[in-house]
């Protein structure tokens, strides 16, 4: 009984979801430092490395619930090394500040692509409030 209605809980769910943009193509301008990604909704996006760094799905970054997101400060320069496939529903980009524990699903892809711009503006916004600059910091030891 239990698992009927679970059953018919996850059909109602995905009745009612949306299906998730899949990428068509991605490639990684390693020069550039710019992710190019097409979806099969015929829409195409660029990323910067920093912006992926800024807006990686990791816990580090996003934390464990609303409220835990820890800004993302002095990673303007910061590059991408590698990218791997995660199954067929996701990425894994390996930074060079170390950072690799960030897995971007398609939906999650699509949502920070799609909505660049003002995800870009409030970022920017919430440095200038945090005292904050995109650039690393340099020490003069």
């Amino acid at each position: 009984m239990i698992i009927i209605v679970i059953l018919q809980i996850i059909e109602e769910l995905n009745m009612t979801t949306p299906t998730t943009p899949t990428p068509t193509e991605i490639n990684f301008h390693k020069k550039s430092g710019i992710l190019k990604i097409g979806f099969d909704t015929n829409e195409n996006f660029e990323l910067t490395c920093e912006y992926l760094r800024v807006f990686s799905p990791s816990a580090e970054v996003r934390g464990h619930a609303p409220g835990e997101e820890v800004l993302q400060i002095g990673k303007a320069d910061v590059k991408i090394d590698s990218i791997e496939p995660v199954g067929n529903y996701a990425i894994q980009l390996y930074y060079d500040d170390g950072h690799d524990s960030g897995i971007y699903s398609w939906d999650w892809l699509y949502y920070i692509a799609k909505n660049q711009e003002q995800l870009w503006q409030k970022y920017l916004h919430d440095l200038e409030e945090a005292g904050q600059k995109r650039s690393p910091s340099v020490s003069l030891d």
